[in-house]
C-alpha cells in the first residue's frame, strides 16, 4: 500500500516582530506576483523595494507586537495545534505536516521532509475555504513547483475551496451559535477584501463578474473562480444554518490597501456606520480565516473595536475563527478519510 501523508498550507507570518523580519517575510509576501500583481515586474520590484518596504516594516511590526504570544505568531501556533490534532484523530498511519506560503516552516523544507519520509500520495489542503489568486491558488502553485523539483513521483490530491461545503458550514455555526444565544442588534461578516480587478481577472469570461446585475446570484461557471461569489454564499449557507434575519446581517470586507477600487462595503466603514443605524451590540466574525492571525485579532478585534465603540455602538463581540475547535478538526478529517476510503483511490 502506497505511503499517505496530508499537507496543510496556510499563508505564514513573520519569524518575529522585530522589523527586519518582518521586512523579509513582507518582501516575500509582497513579492509574490500573485499578491502584487502590478505594475509589471521591473516597476513592482522597485515600488516594494523602493516605496513599501521602506515604511510598512515598521508600522506592521508594531501591529503584530499586540497580537504576538509568548509561543509565537497566533496563525503558526494555531496552525501547529491543528495539525496535532488532526493527526492524533488520524493516527500514524496517517502523517500530517505543516507549511506556510510564506515564512516558516517553508514550503521548500517540508516538501523536502515528505520526500525524504519516503510519502508516496499526498492530499494538499489549503487552509482557505475561498478560492482566491492571492490565497488559495499561490499555495497550490508553490506546493507543485517544489514537487516537480524535489518529488517528481509524488501523487498529489488537492482539495478544493470549501466555501459552502456543508460540514464546514456546520463546523462554523458551532463555533459561531454560543454568541448568537446572546443579545445582539447584528452580525457583520468580514471578508478579506480584493481589488475589484482580481474578479474580472480571474473571470474566464470577462463578461460576468462585477459586470451581470447581482453576478454573485447569477449561475455561472465563473463562479468557480470568483472569490465574491463564493463569500457570499458562505454567508447565505451560514445564515439558513444558523437562522438568521436578514436585517440581522450584513457582509463587508476589509484589509484594503488604497490605490484602486477594492470590494465594498468597507468593513472600516461599516463599524463607523451601524451604530448610527441602531446597530448598537455587533457580532463580528471572518469566515475568509480558519485562523486568528493579524487581520482578525488586530484589524478587527482591537481597531474594529475601538472605531465601532467611539462611533456611538455599545458592545463588540469579535467571534473567534475556527482555530483548534474540534468542529474544524472533525471536518478536516471527515475530508482526509473521504480521501482514504477505497472508492477514492
Amino acid at each position: 500500500m502506497s505511503k499517505r501523508a496530508v499537507l496543510l498550507v496556510n499563508l505564514g507570518s513573520p519569524d518575529s516582530t522585530s522589523v527586519p523580519d518582518v521586512r523579509r517575510y513582507l518582501r516575500e509576501f509582497l513579492g509574490d506576483e500573485r499578491v502584487l500583481d502590478r505594475p509589471a515586474a521591473p516597476l513592482r520590484w522597485a515600488l516594494l523595494e523602493g516605496i513599501i518596504l521602506r515604511s510598512r516594516p515598521a508600522k506592521s511590526a508594531h501591529a503584530y507586537a499586540k497580537i504576538w504570544t509568548k509561543e509565537g505568531s497566533p496563525l503558526v501556533v494555531i496552525s501547529q495545534q491543528v495539525r496535532d490534532k488532526l493527526a492524533a484523530t488520524l493516527g500514524a498511519d496517517t502523517p500530517v505536516y505543516l507549511a506556510m506560503r510564506y515564512g516558516n516552516p517553508s514550503i521548500a523544507s517540508v516538501i523536502a521532509q515528505i520526500a525524504a519520509d519516503g510519502i508516496q500520495e499526498l492530499l494538499l489542503f489549503p487552509q482557505y475555504p475561498h478560492y482566491a489568486m492571492a490565497s488559495w491558488e499561490t499555495v497550490v502553485v508553490r506546493v507543485f513547483e517544489e514537487i516537480a523539483r524535489q518529488a517528481p513521483a509524488l501523487k498529489v490530491t488537492t482539495v478544493q475551496p470549501f466555501y459552502e461545503d456543508r460540514d464546514y458550514i456546520d463546523a462554523l455555526h458551532a463555533v459561531v451559535a454560543p454568541h448568537l444565544a446572546q443579545p445582539f442588534d447584528h452580525v457583520l461578516f468580514s471578508y478579506h477584501g480584493l481589488p475589484e480587478r482580481h474578479m474580472r481577472k480571474a473571470d474566464s469570461s470577462h463578461a460576468h463578474c462585477l459586470t451581470v446585475p447581482d453576478c454573485c446570484n447569477t449561475c455561472s461557471p465563473a463562479h468557480a473562480t470568483c472569490y465574491r461569489a463564493q463569500v457570499v454564499k458562505t454567508t447565505q449557507a451560514l445564515v439558513r444554518r444558523a437562522n438568521l434575519s436578514a436585517e440581522k446581517h450584513s457582509l463587508s470586507f476589509q484589509s484594503r490597501l488604497a490605490g484602486e477600487p477594492w470590494l465594498q462595503p468597507y468593513t472600516d466603514h461599516e463599524f463607523e456606520r451601524l451604530p448610527q443605524t441602531g446597530k448598537k451590540k455587533l457580532l463580528v466574525l471572518c469566515p475568509a480565516f480558519v485562523a486568528d492571525c493579524l487581520e482578525t485579532l488586530e484589524e478587527i478585534a482591537i481597531q474594529g473595536r475601538e472605531s465601532f465603540l467611539a462611533s456611538g455602538g455599545e458592545s463588540f463581540t469579535y467571534i473567534p475563527c475556527l482555530n483548534s475547535d474540534q468542529a474544524y478538526i472533525d471536518f478536516l478529517a471527515n475530508r482526509v478519510h473521504l480521501w482514504l476510503s477505497p472508492s477514492h483511490s
